[in-house]
């Protein structure tokens, strides 16, 4: 085994965040073992360490993608999501709109020769819980583009015009940087700009960002979702090339996202227990009823259970539904 230096220097390693002496470690663990004998933990050392060297070229590549600026810390942060839009539930109207901005992005260049545009710019509209946010990381994973979130709390500001600049740093990094930029919480400031609570320096910033959109000429893709549609300016509306609207599960919806959540643990039920499972889960989000799935799951492996009973999930989501009731 692995003598005491060796186990030392990992935790030190470990603790300072020095990856590059903790592999280092790590494989003179594993010769350490071949030279025991022990081909078989050897192996499965190396196995190991080759997956921590992969997945800490992933994260280099990956931070080497976010804009160099300065200007723009504390407001993009990137990602690379693994989510596929296969793993969520829509309604057919959705997935439709969903191949067809697929196929234009992927084959944009030959729209190009014929002096057409992809659909770049999407705007997302529902209640919480219903999906938006993990479209957008669906989507940059279907285009392999990273992802960068863009962070309202950096952007927005109470300096005057100050918010505006940072909203031109943005579309800079838009244009120069390709990837999927989301702009969640959008009505922040797409706000419309008729309304008595409006205040001159929103107004600026939805203006510049209507200025931005309409110029913006990139291969990215800029997705803006918002959960309070009444509260945006008509304006922004036609600056979108596809303004998709999210609701509530219907109930063929549920039982597709049940199923879908729980593919995993074994689920075999009657119809008769699904018109329940339907039943509890009106008026839930997407998100609440697959926290309720997970939370199912998670009590039939620590119970030891062979499979996941339709008892179970209904009272899971009535667990949920007290929960939302009592907010």
């Amino acid at each position: 085994m692995a003598t005491a230096n060796h186990i030392k220097s990992l935790l030190q390693s470990h603790v300072t965040g020095d990856n590059e002496k903790f592999i280092t470690i790590a494989m003179q663990v594993a010769a350490h073992e071949a030279r025991q004998g022990h081909s078989k933990l050897a192996n499965e050392l190396k196995q190991l360490i080759d997956q921590a060297k992969s997945q800490k070229n992933r994260n280099s590549n990956l931070l080497l993608l976010v804009p160099s600026k300065k200007e723009l810390d504390g407001i993009l942060e990137v990602s690379q999501p693994k989510i596929n839009l296969a793993d969520l539930t829509f309604s057919e109207k959705q997935i439709d709109t969903f191949k067809r901005i697929i196929k234009e992005y992927k084959q944009q260049n030959k729209l190009r020769n014929h002096n057409l545009e992809p659909r770049r710019k999407l705007l997302l509209i529902g209640p919480p819980g219903t999906g938006k946010t993990a479209t957008a990381s669906a989507l940059a994973n279907e285009l392999k583009l990273p992802l960068f979130t863009i962070r309202l709390d950096g952007l927005i500001t109470k300096f005057m015009g100050e918010t505006a600049t940072k909203l031109r740093h943005v579309f800079d990094a838009i244009r120069t940087t390709r990837g999927l930029y989301f702009f969640d919480e959008f009505d922040a400031i797409g706000s419309d700009r008729m309304s008595p609570n409006d205040v001159g320096e929103i107004r600026r910033v939805l203006n510049s960002f209507l200025q931005f959109l309409e110029q913006d000429d990139s291969d990215s893709v800029i997705v803006a979702a918002t959960n309070y549609k009444k509260l945006l300016d008509p304006a922004l509306f036609r600056r979108f090339d596809d303004v998709l609207n999210y609701d509530l599960p219907t109930q063929c919806q549920v039982k597709a996202l049940v199923e879908n959540k729980l593919a995993h643990f074994h689920l075999s039920m009657p119809d008769k227990a699904w018109k329940k499972i339907e039943e509890v889960s009106n008026g839930l989000s997407h998100a609440e009823i697959t926290r309720a799935c997970e939370d199912a799951a998670k009590w039939m492996v620590l119970e030891g259970k062979d499979s996941v009973s339709s008892q179970n999930i209904v009272d899971m989501l009535e667990d949920r539904k007290k929960a939302k009731s009592n907010v």
